[in-house]
């Protein structure tokens, strides 16, 4: 089966319920999908000094992804495989500084910037060391202190984050301070596709939200659309929290109580007066995935305010409607949706996206 979506959002049909469901889509999708997409990978907090290294997973679960942030000497950030070119033993297990890398199985050793170095025991092996003794060494975007990478090839990270570099750009990210104690994880009992499109219209809101309804003007709800992402704009009520905007901003004079910015896939940028909620939707099953909330505050006086003032309600809210979708398209009677054409432009574009990463060879 071919993914094909019209253009045309007044003649389309949503993707095939089959999509949601199967082992052979969620399969594909780690490949043709997420390793050609750019993936939160950590921050510069992680890596703060010359010498730090940083292991992280990549979507455990589902792509599963040893890496490893380090800084190195040179004050220079890297993004390298953490799998020991010999063995594939992990180099580093845990956060720590470092002079240089060395695995603990058999002393392999590598520069922060994942050269080979030196091996115990090799004089006797020939055409040793070559260029695949070298540690993988991944592209790494900033953003702010946000890192993001790649597993293969694909579009520039530009023409993912500009957009929203562009628009938001005056923020202090530097400022922005990251909270573990507002942060969490949601297990989802649907497949992240539908998590994703959920939140790319807000034609849900007034049905689903009645505390953010409250606050956002939904009359007024904007969707812009982008390459590789988009932007539902949330215009507050009257004497509702709103940002300060500077003069330099685009929105200037407008009343923004959010700006909730999708990045292809799976990656959510809710920016409020607070901060920011980063929200990564992580597959687990065709039925089931992970979305990790991750709070990073900028002004701590305006939490619990204005349009991200509960999360956790709104997280759930959702978590109910995408749960119960799942379980709808197993009907034997569906076949497909159509799209709103004023309402649902951001889910038509995403499924467009979807059905062209799968098209692209």
């Amino acid at each position: 089966m071919k993914l094909s979506v019209d253009p045309n959002i007044a003649r389309a049909q949503t993707l095939p319920p089959e999509f949601y469901r199967s082992i052979h889509w969620f399969d594909e999708s780690k490949e043709k999908v997420f390793a050609r997409s750019w993936q939160l990978v950590g921050d510069t907090d992680q890596v703060k000094e010359p010498g730090w290294t940083t292991p992280v997973e990549l979507l455990p679960h589902y792509l599963a992804e040893p890496l490893l942030l380090t800084r190195d000497k040179k004050n220079d950030l890297h993004c390298l495989s953490n799998a020991c070119t010999h063995r594939g033993n992990l180099v580093v297990d845990k956060p720590c500084k470092l002079n240089d890398l060395r695995c603990k199985y058999h002393g392999r050793r590598f520069s922060l910037d994942g050269q080979f170095l030196s091996m115990p025991e090799f004089k006797e092996v020939e055409n040793f060391p070559t260029a695949d003794d070298h540690l993988t060494s991944l592209p790494l975007f900033q953003m702010g202190k946000w890192l993001f990478t790649r597993l293969s090839t694909g579009a520039d990270a530009q023409a993912f984050f500009k957009p929203m570099i562009d628009r938001i750009g005056w923020m202090p990210f530097d400022q922005f301070v990251f909270h573990p104690g507002l942060s969490r994880d949601y297990p989802v009992q649907a497949n992240w596709a539908l998590y994703c499109e959920n939140y790319l219209e807000g034609f849900h809101i007034p049905f689903v939200h009645a505390g953010l309804n409250s606050v956002i003007d939904y009359s007024n709800y904007a969707v812009e659309l982008h390459r590789y992402s988009s932007l539902q704009l949330g215009i507050a009520k009257d004497g509702e929290l709103v940002f300060d905007l500077p003069a330099s901003s685009p929105d200037y004079g407008k009343k923004i109580a959010g700006y909730y910015f999708w990045v292809f896939p799976n990656l959510m940028f809710n920016f409020y007066p607070w901060g920011l909620s980063i929200n990564v939707v992580k597959p687990v099953s065709p039925s089931s995935c992970v979305v990790s909330f991750l709070s990073y505050v900028w002004n701590e006086s305006f939490l619990r305010q204005g349009a991200g003032g509960d999360l956790h309600k709104v997280e759930l809210e959702d978590e109910e409607v995408v749960q119960n979708v799942q379980k709808g398209i197993q009907s034997r009677f569906y076949r497909y949706g159509r799209y709103s054409a004023t309402r649902e432009t951001g889910t038509h574009h995403f499924h467009r996206l979807i059905a062209e990463f799968f098209e692209t060879k």
